[in-house]
């Protein structure tokens, strides 16, 4: 097996599970290691740099990191050891206690550049913003609402996340030279290009929720709303409460917005109703379990089939009960059981069963191209539409996803805008920068913290039922005090902490073979890469995470390592007599717009950027 190159950026970047996972690359040991010292503003700009917005994702993030971590492969037969460090609502830890950061922010930028537009106030639009206004773009936001935030104002209620949150870190972009002009809506593209814009940036979302076409929806239509606009409604004031029984339809995150959202309206009995398996369902693990902790109850593998009325009154769905059934390929179907249709008597239908992209404001004939899905056609890598100077990025590019995805879309539009402003082409871009220094501080010694903690995941204390569900603006999670929050970052294995490995030092004495308490070094014969896995010490099944071979040491063998559940332990650095290994922080610079991205000689970006 060739010798592993770990001079390319993204091997020990994958080494880093759950940096890896964040569409954004929040660096999250590094961060999580500055609150456990208690270093809180220092955590919070590091995240400010990757994710824009801490406060806001410390309690409302899809959290793709915390599945990655390496906790829940390492601590096999242990499942409360197993749980994932508490990675999303530890960055809530860094954003609720950083105190005033506006000093370390970028200053003011001169809007004496070229204009940038940005269609819609979401989250990737403020990053747009927020990369190129330091650089002295003049930038401008519109949006249809007085206020910016977009769907993280108008769709996640307040009880997840305060609006005193979301005004603080739009704050902090607007606060950088962006103008907004809210209460604007952009009814034509052709329009706005007419205004001698430099490029435009559209980040509308998905704003149109999908509706149910079967009998009974027009005539009880009073009784039944879109969820995402109902919850907008709430957001703004304009529902403040809902009566009787309330069904709501839909297994995603807007459905548990929603149906915890009419449990705190008034609603006298809430349930969800899902036509897949409960398993199956799209809302995060966490979201079902906080409706179900609040006494809703979610059905599931029911159909909708008609809504029943008298005199345009709501009176009861009907449903039909299905099972799922695969075929050789995998794909599921949903097949009626033959059971009896179920009557759910009920006041009012909240609608969640997903949301579309809408362009209305695009004329056919503005040059934009679209696919039969309704997305726009996007230069893989850049964002860039079929007309030049217009690039989309979160929901409006590739489809409703969640809030950091948005972020990293801007990121990487930011870094194609500001080259094609440079008459450079956005398809070529600098791999991210890397640094990889030394922790030793001693013989047996690190500048890190590497004992591996035994400890459980911590649980984020809640407001008391009787409060948190008596108003639909009090905050239900009340985050982790400075003990819970010290013991969880303690929990972090560290990852961003390399094992690095110097061949020419190495005596092959097999100490650290015998010291490693996870058995994921090896020396061996060199083979083919399924040979070798098979051939360590403790086999190596996941293909997925990279095996390091050495090149051939002085006997014929090399050294391997399997990635896959090494505990950043140090115990091999330790062990070895000659300093063969050492533990090394990495750090990944991610591309960013400005002066560094800006070289005609770079090579083409990474396809997967688009993904």
């Amino acid at each position: 097996m060739p010798a592993t190159n770990v001079s390319d950026p993204q091997y020990y970047h994958r080494v880093i599970d759950c940096q890896y996972a964040c569409p954004a690359h929040t660096p999250v040991p590094e961060y999580i290691r500055l609150i456990a010292q208690g270093r809180h503003a220092d955590a919070y700009m590091i995240n400010w740099v990757s994710n824009v917005f801490p406060g806001v994702l410390g309690r409302t993030c899809d959290r793709p990191c915390e599945p990655a971590c390496r906790r829940g492969r390492v601590e096999e037969g242990n499942r409360e050891r197993a749980q994932p460090v508490a990675i999303c609502r530890l960055k809530r830890v860094a954003a609720d206690h950083k105190g005033d950061v506006r000093p370390r922010m970028p200053a003011r930028g001169t809007r004496s550049g070229p204009r940038v537009a940005c269609v819609g106030a979401g989250p990737a639009s403020l990053t747009v913003a927020r990369d190129l206004a330091p650089l002295g773009y003049a930038v401008t936001v519109f949006d249809s609402e007085r206020l910016a935030g977009g769907f993280i104002r108008s769709q996640i209620p307040r009880f997840r996340l305060p609006e005193e949150v979301i005004d603080e870190e739009v704050g902090y972009i607007l606060d950088l030279g962006v103008e907004l002009r809210g209460g604007q809506r952009i009814d034509s593209l052709r329009e706005l290009l007419a205004q001698g814009w430099d490029a435009v940036f559209v980040g509308s979302g998905a704003p149109r929720g999908r509706d149910l076409a079967i009998p009974g929806r027009d005539e009880a239509a009073q009784h039944i709303h879109i969820g995402i606009d109902w919850l907008a409604s709430v957001a703004f004031g304009h529902v403040a409460h809902i009566d009787g029984r309330v069904l709501v339809l839909g297994g995603g995150n807007t459905a548990m917005d929603c149906c915890r959202s009419a449990r705190r309206l008034g609603a006298s009995d809430v349930k969800v109703v899902v036509r897949s398996g409960f398993a199956e369902m799209k809302a995060s693990p966490w979201e079902k379990e906080d409706a179900q902790h609040e006494g809703i109850p979610i059905l599931d593998n029911h159909v909708p089939k008609r809504f029943e009325h008298e005199a345009g009154r709501l009176t009861a769905m009907v449903f039909e009960r299905v099972e799922a059934r695969y075929d050789a390929q995998g794909r599921r179907s949903l097949v009626p059981t033959g059971e009896p249709e179920v009557r759910i008597p009920c006041d009012a239908v909240l609608i969640a069963v997903g949301q579309e992209n809408a362009f209305p404001w695009i004329e056919p004939d503005c040059g934009i191209a679209f696919d039969r899905w309704g997305l726009p056609v996007l230069q893989p890598g850049t964002f860039q539409s079929s007309l030049p100077q217009v690039f989309f990025g979160g929901d409006a590019a590739y489809g409703p996803k969640n809030i950091i995805t948005a972020v990293a879309h801007g990121h990487e539009a930011a870094v194609s805008i500001d080259r094609f402003l440079h008459g450079e082409d956005p398809r070529l871009r600098p791999p991210p920068g890397t640094t990889l220094v030394s922790t030793k501080m001693g013989i047996h010694e690190w500048s890190y913290e590497n004992a591996v903690s035994d400890a459980t995941r911590a649980s984020v204390p809640w407001a008391k039922a009787e409060i948190a569900l008596a108003s639909i603006r009090v905050e239900v999670e009340l985050g982790f005090d400075s003990a819970a929050a010290q013991a969880e970052a303690g929990r972090c294995l560290n990852c961003d902490v390399q094992t690095v490995f110097n061949r020419q030092t190495c005596i092959e004495c097999d100490a650290c073979v015998d010291v490693c308490p996870m058995d994921c070094l090896s020396m061996v014969e060199d083979a083919d890469e399924a040979a070798l896995r098979a051939s360590l010490h403790a086999p190596a099944r996941n293909t997925a995470q990279a095996l390091f071979v050495s090149a051939a040491l002085k006997t014929g063998r090399v050294m391997v390592k399997d990635e896959d559940v090494c505990l950043h332990c140090g115990l091999c650095a330790e062990r070895c007599p000659t300093g063969a290994w050492d533990m090394q922080k990495f750090l990944l610079h991610t591309t960013q717009a400005g002066a560094a991205c800006r070289d005609s000689r770079l090579a083409p970006a990474r396809q997967e950027v688009s993904a």
